[in-house]
């Protein structure tokens, strides 16, 4: 049995971590002007991916090491001197001494995140069939902006603008080191995207997006089997994700068979 403790939040939050960085490394790469750096202090990984992306934060505060003054002034350097936002990821499973310190700081929580996950076993049992109709891949070397513009697609009707941002970023998404960009389609159309990142033992689930045309007909649900079955081929024990709490994502991840394994606050430097 798998337990909500130190040790599992240590595996959970290195895997978004070090996912966080493949995306910084691959940007890095494709586009050099942009300024993408990471760097570790206090077993925490801080990443720069621009002063817009919500990549640009720390993972792991707290978890692995105890953090003094000195850690949060080298963190916080690290960001000011490229004019971004100060953010931590923070897991209630951090040392208690961590919120004190943030708090003297004139850090503010602003954000929660019901992390996620699941043991993963040879058989993968979800909360409903699969539509045979729904084909699903891992999309093939230049195939990265067939899966980018899937996604943007389906971002689209967010928020005005969003699908620009969108494209670029699943270009960056697709390009990842330790990442497998998986598409959906329905009669050799493309409808859906799911990203799966593999870490040591630990599957992490991301970027899921469906086209208008492509939903209500378990697009998301053949991804989220597909990318089970494929972490378990790799040798995966446990698969997580991140979710808003309360909100539908949580309820179908609940669905099946995923398990709350702690809500994560980030905190804001107020500037």
């Amino acid at each position: 049995m798998v337990f909500s403790d130190r040790n599992l939040s240590q595996k959970l939050e290195r895997t978004e971590a070090r996912s966080n960085v493949d995306f910084v490394k691959a940007r890095a790469e494709m586009f050099p002007s942009s300024g993408a750096e990471w760097m570790e202090a206090a077993g925490a990984y801080a990443m720069f991916d621009g002063i817009e992306s919500p990549l640009t934060q720390t993972f792991g505060l707290g978890v692995f090491d105890e953090v003094t003054n000195d850690d949060l002034d080298k963190i916080e350097v690290f960001f000011k001197e490229r004019n971004a936002p100060v953010l931590h990821e923070v897991s209630p499973l951090a040392d208690a001494s961590l919120v004190s310190l943030l708090n003297e700081r004139g850090y503010q929580p602003f954000e929660f995140t019901s992390v996620m996950f699941r043991p993963l076993a040879d058989e993968i049992n979800l909360a409903a069939p699969l539509n045979p109709k729904i084909k699903t891949r891992i999309v093939e070397t230049g195939e990265e902006k067939l899966w980018a513009q899937t996604s943007a697609n389906g971002w689209a009707t967010e928020m005005e603008g969003l699908a620009e941002f969108m494209f670029e970023f699943g270009q960056i998404s697709a390009r990842c080191a330790g990442g497998f960009p998986f598409l959906a389609e329905i009669e050799n159309a493309p409808v859906a995207t799911g990203m799966l990142f593999v870490h040591d033992d630990v599957a992490l689930l991301a970027g899921a997006s469906t086209v208008p045309e492509g939903r209500r007909q378990g697009a998301q649900l053949a991804l989220l089997d597909a990318r089970l079955r494929y972490a378990v081929e790799r040798g995966c024990t446990i698969a997580t994700m991140g979710a808003l709490p309360g909100s539908q994502s949580q309820r179908n991840a609940e669905k099946n068979g995923f398990r709350i394994a702690y809500t994560r606050t980030k905190w804001r430097l107020k500037s």
